[in-house]
């Protein structure tokens, strides 16, 4: 990954990982949880960053969409699309991940010295 810091949209995707990892949900769900994973920082992760992280992992080959239907509408019935991994995606998922990871180290690594040298 050779930016000078970690993209936002790989650390929303390792959020999604481990979120997906612990309970199959649908988009909203995971916005929720990052969104109050972020609060105290004062990052609030836009609807459309989400669903741009989630299209990427299923582009990937890391999950795939089912659709479902979720009755707790009182109009009716609403279409949901869940998330899960695929056979191969949940090794895809942790390759990536350690990518992050070594990525985030170095951009951690990055600021520290910018700390240093300046304040």
């Amino acid at each position: 990954m050779n930016h000078f810091l970690t993209k936002q949209r790989a650390i929303l995707k390792v959020y999604l990982i481990n979120l997906i990892d612990k309970k199959k949900m649908y988009g909203m769900q995971y916005l929720q949880l990052i969104r109050e994973a972020f609060k105290e920082y004062g990052y609030i992760p836009k609807h459309s960053e989400i669903y741009k992280a989630l299209h990427e992992l299923t582009r990937d080959g890391i999950v795939y969409r089912t659709k479902k239907l979720r009755s707790e509408d009182k109009d009716g019935f609403q279409e949901i699309i869940i998330y899960q991994f695929t056979e191969e995606g949940y090794k895809k998922a942790q390759l990536y991940k350690k990518q992050v990871k070594a990525d985030l180290e170095r951009s951690r690594d990055i600021l520290s010295k910018v700390m240093k040298d300046n304040y």
